[in-house]
C-alpha cells in the first residue's frame, strides 16, 4: 500500500462538493470510469461499467444494495430502476446527496432509494442488513480499508456480496512507480492506494470469501485519455482556478493517472467477495 499523508477528509468533502459540476460537464452522469470494449462512446462505456459489476456481483431483483460514494446517484438509481432493487446511497458531500435525490425523483425511483451525507468510516447500519455492499471508486478515499471491510460484512447478511471497482498501486515497487502513485494520491485526495493483494487479504481477514478479482487497467485507460483532452480543449482549467487551489491541482494530475496506468505503477481492478452463509 501506497500513502498520502497530507490528504485530510475535509480536503475529499470539499473537493467533490466544489467539483461535482466538474465532473458532469467533463465527463457525465456517473462518476467513475467507462469500460471499453471497442468504440463506445464515454457515456455507453460508463453505464458499461455499473452494468458489468452488476452481472459479476450476480444482483438479483429486489435485493437491498448499499451504495457506498453514490456520488450523482446514477449507479444507485440503475440499480433501483433496472432491478427493483432497495437501494441506500451515501456520499460525504451534500451536493452530491442532493443531487443524487433530484435525480431519483426525476428517474421516479425515489420510493426504491434513500441518499445520506455521510462518512461511510462513521455511519453505523445494523448487522445483515443488506444483500450487497457496493462501491465503485470510494475504497480510495478511505483511511482505514482493512476496517471498512470488516464492517461492510458485518453489514451483509449471510450469502450477501461485496462489489467493489478501485483504483490500485501496481505490483512494483521501484521509486519511479512509487511517485507515480503518490502524485495521483495527491492530486485525486486518496490517503493511500492499496495493491490487488492488500484487497484481496483485506478481504479474507474481515471474513469474506471466494474472492474474485479481474483487472480491468487496459479497459479503463482511455477514460483519461479522453478526459485530458477535453480539459486542454475547454479551458476549464482557468475556471477552476477561480474555484481553488485544489481544483486546479485535480485537473492537472490527470496526465499523472493516464500515465501510471501506461507504465503498470497503477491498476484498476473489480473484487467481488462473499459472506459465507
Amino acid at each position: 500500500m501506497i500513502a498520502c499523508p497530507t490528504v485530510r477528509k475535509q480536503d475529499i468533502r470539499s473537493h467533490y462538493n466544489l467539483s461535482t459540476l466538474f465532473y458532469r460537464l467533463l465527463w457525465g452522469r456517473h462518476i467513475h470510469h467507462g469500460l471499453w470494449s471497442g468504440d463506445e462512446s464515454p457515456r455507453v462505456a460508463q453505464q458499461q461499467l455499473t452494468e458489468t459489476l452488476a452481472r459479476q456481483a450476480n444482483i438479483q431483483r429486489c435485493e437491498q444494495v448499499l451504495d457506498v460514494g453514490c456520488g450523482m446517484g446514477s449507479s444507485s438509481i440503475y440499480l433501483a430502476a433496472q432491478l427493483d432493487c432497495q437501494v441506500t446511497g451515501i456520499t460525504i458531500s451534500g451536493v452530491q446527496r442532493n443531487w443524487a435525490q433530484c435525480a431519483a425523483r426525476w428517474h421516479n425511483v425515489a420510493k426504491q432509494s434513500q441518499f445520506l451525507c455521510a462518512d461511510a468510516e462513521q455511519i453505523a447500519f445494523a448487522a445483515n442488513s443488506f444483500d450487497v455492499v457496493w462501491s465503485i471508486e470510494c475504497t480510495e478515499h478511505l483511511f482505514d480499508k482493512p476496517r471498512f471491510f470488516r464492517r461492510a460484512t458485518r453489514w451483509l447478511r449471510p450469502g450477501g456480496r461485496v462489489a467493489i471497482c478501485a483504483w490500485l498501486a501496481g505490483n512494483t515497487a521501484d521509486c519511479e512507480a512509487m511517485l507515480r502513485v503518490h502524485r495521483v494520491c495527491e492530486g485525486f485526495f486518496c490517503p493511500s492506494l492499496g495493491t490487488a493483494d492488500d484487497y484481496r487479504q483485506w478481504c479474507e481477514k474481515a471474513g469474506l470469501t471466494s474472492v474474485r478479482f479481474h483487472d480491468w487497467t487496459a479497459d479503463v485507460t482511455r477514460t483519461w485519455e479522453i478526459c485530458l483532452d477535453r480539459v486542454r480543449r475547454s479551458g476549464v482549467r482557468w475556471l477552476a482556478r477561480a474555484v481553488d487551489r485544489n481544483s486546479v491541482l485535480f485537473l492537472d494530475r490527470f496526465e499523472a493517472i493516464l500515465e501510471a496506468y501506461r507504465t503498470g505503477a497503477m491498476q484498476y481492478g473489480c473484487f467481488i467477495a462473499e459472506r459465507h452463509a
